[in-house]
Parts: C-alpha cells; sequence; structure tokens
C-alpha cells in the first residue's frame, strides 16, 4: 500500500517581476514533502494550453508526482507583485482550471491511500474544488496518525466564515499566519484574546492535534495540548517570501511523519523556510545540511 501526502488545490504560474515560475501552495508543499524523501503528490487540474503543458513539463523536471486533469478551463496564473521588503501582493485570476477540479474514481483511489494532506481555503473558492477537496478528505483512511493540515492561506476576497469553519472542523492540524489570525479573530469573535490565547482556544474549539502560527520576522509557535514550541525568526537577505510558508508546512509535516518531535520538526521548518526566502521563487532545491541528513 503506498502512503501519499497529499497537497490539494490550485497548481498555477506566479507571474513575478522577473519572469513567471511555478507556484500554488499545494504544489509547493508537495514540492518540498518530496525533498525529504517522501511519496508526495500534488493533485490539480490544468487547461489544455501552453501554461498547463509547461506545469507537467516542470514537475518532471523536478521529479514531483502529481495527479492533473485537463478540464475545459486556462491554467491558473498570478500576477505577483513585491513590495521593498520582498513580501508579495497577488492577483489571483478566476474561473480558470483549478477552480474545476474534478472527483474521479482515479483520484478517490488516491484518496485511499493518503496518509497526509494539505489544503487551503483560497482553493474553496469554487464549489466544484471545494466538494473534491471535500470528498477526497472524507475518503482518507481514518487513522489516529494521518495529518489534515489546513494551510489557511487567505487571499484577497476569496473566503468566507463557512469555508473556514468547514475546513476546521475537517482538519487536525491548522497552519495560519499573523495576519490571518487578526481575521480569525474577527470572524469568530475572538476580540478580547491575545494571539497565543487564540490559538489554544481554537485548538480545544475544533480539537485540532496542532497549530502553527507564523508571525514573519518575529518567529512562529507550534501549539499542541502538551507543549508550546517558540522559534525567532532567522535573519536571513531575503530575496521573496513567495512560497516560504507552504516549506515551512511541507517540512514540518515530512519531519512528523518521519518520526521527529514536535520541536525538532519546528526547527527543520524554520531552517528550511529561511532558506527558501533567500531564494527566487517558491521551489528552489534545498541543500542537504538544511534537511539535516
Amino acid at each position: 500500500m503506498k502512503q501519499y501526502i497529499v497537497g490539494i488545490g490550485e497548481a498555477l504560474w506566479d507571474c513575478l517581476p522577473e519572469g513567471r515560475k511555478i507556484g500554488g501552495a499545494p504544489a509547493n508543499f508537495a514540492y518540498h514533502i518530496s525533498q525529504f524523501g517522501l511519496q508526495s503528490l500534488a493533485v490539480s487540474a490544468i487547461g489544455d494550453d501552453t501554461l498547463g503543458h509547461e506545469i507537467v513539463e516542470n514537475f518532471d523536471k523536478k521529479k514531483l508526482h502529481y495527479h492533473l486533469p485537463v478540464v475545459a478551463y486556462p491554467t491558473g496564473t498570478v500576477q505577483v507583485t513585491l513590495d521593498d521588503k520582498g513580501v508579495p501582493q497577488y492577483d489571483i485570476c478566476e474561473n480558470v482550471a483549478w477552480d474545476n477540479i474534478p472527483f474521479t474514481p482515479e483520484l478517490e483511489a488516491i484518496a485511499h491511500e493518503t496518509k497526509a494532506v494539505c489544503f487551503g481555503s483560497l482553493a474553496q473558492r469554487h464549489h466544484v474544488s471545494r466538494s473534491t477537496i471535500h470528498r477526497f478528505i472524507e475518503a482518507m483512511p481514518k487513522t489516529d496518525d494521518s495529518l489534515r493540515v489546513f494551510d489557511i492561506n487567505l487571499r484577497q476576497s476569496f473566503y468566507s466564515k463557512e469555508v473556514i469553519e468547514e475546513s476546521l472542523r475537517l482538519c487536525n492540524v491548522l497552519k495560519i499566519n499573523d495576519e490571518e489570525l487578526v481575521i480569525v479573530q474577527h470572524l469568530f469573535g475572538y476580540y478580547d484574546l491575545s494571539a497565543e490565547a487564540t490559538c489554544r482556544r481554537m485548538l480545544n474549539d475544533f480539537d485540532l492535534r496542532m497549530l502553527i502560527l507564523t508571525c514573519g520576522v518575529d518567529g512562529s509557535y507550534v501549539f499542541s495540548h502538551e507543549e508550546t514550541s517558540f522559534l525567532p525568526t532567522p535573519k536571513v537577505t531575503v530575496a521573496d517570501t513567495v512560497g516560504a510558508g507552504d516549506s515551512f508546512t511541507g517540512a514540518f509535516v515530512a519531519q512528523i511523519l518521519l518520526g521527529k518531535t514536535l520541536r525538532q520538526a519546528h526547527e527543520t521548518a524554520v531552517r528550511v523556510s529561511a532558506f527558501v526566502c533567500t531564494q527566487s521563487g517558491a521551489m528552489p532545491t534545498l541543500p542537504t545540511e538544511i534537511k539535516g541528513e
């Protein structure tokens, strides 16, 4: 039996100032999982167009396994601009292929062999992909060690309280950043709570196994019912931060699946994310010393 670790949702091109780079949080997640020697799979949809064909070619070059059905919509693109600190701003095209990921017998078979999945809110902006993501998670084996990671990934206006709440009830691990946490505090009425108190409240309210909170240059936290881990963010020369959060999630999940402790997984995730910030684009090759091999 295979043990897939799946990133499901958007696969697209980030159109950066210096040119196009492959992107999409689920594909970024799956790529970084694969760098730790695990059987990852990127699940999305592409159009029958040049950009779709180039995504397949790109994934093949990176030896990233994928399930990318061709649908009757154009391959997704995002116009990315960077501010003077290298922080990206996104203009995400709508009604594209990854909005219309079909739930097929082949995808259901993949779900039956999936040990961990990472999904976000962005790919749930359209009812087709939203339904597919929910059905995929429901088809996964219900084991004590399976991970269902909701990397909330709020973008533009492509989210709602309903989508977030349903996703929180589907997942057992939440990944969120400090800006997204403020939005969630307002949506769920956690007005008078500190960031840490909000995280602990959500851990209990939604029966989560772990909650990851990243705070940019101010460090990151991992909360569980038994412990709290905080680590500062390393000081590095930033090229851009595109995909840094996805690499953090991928590295953390890989380490947990490889039997590392929460603290050890957190340490590796911080190192990987910091390195990705020094590179252009979301999918750089990780040096051996960063992976801890």
